[in-house]
């Protein structure tokens, strides 16, 4: 049974860095990318970024790119999301998830099986 457990979020000033890890077990060999999403209060889950397995291509979304960075260690199945100069928009729940997206389609939750409870990001102004 596949299961994503996050850690390292918290309580942050803006401008300040993060390091989220995400760490997987009992992945198939069906799973093509680890994927990070985050949803603030009242609004919709969106993407953030992912990471393919085969050849560890990466994904963001443009209000990340060139803030956050997204990294894969296949044996420690661990995924890392370094997120830096974060801003309080970025505040929201962040989530990891595991799952069999196309390349056209790694944005998209709905391509997403697996997913982890959540850790809380917090950025005070």
């Amino acid at each position: 049974q596949v299961q994503l457990v996050e850690s390292g979020g918290g309580l942050v000033q803006a401008g300040s860095s993060l390091r989220l890890s995400c760490a997987a077990s009992g992945l198939t060999f069906s799973v093509r990318a680890l994927g990070w999403f985050r949803q603030a209060p009242a609004k919709e889950r969106e993407f953030v970024a992912a990471i393919t397995w085969s050849d560890r291509s990466t994904y963001y979304a443009d209000s990340v790119k060139g803030r956050f960075t997204v990294s894969g260690d296949n044996a420690k199945k661990t995924v890392l999301l370094q997120m830096n100069s974060l801003k309080a928009e970025d505040t929201a729940v962040y989530y990891c998830a595991a799952g069999t997206p196309l390349r056209t389609r790694m944005s998209l939750a709905s391509e997403y099986q697996y997913w982890g409870q959540g850790t809380q990001v917090t950025v005070s102004e």
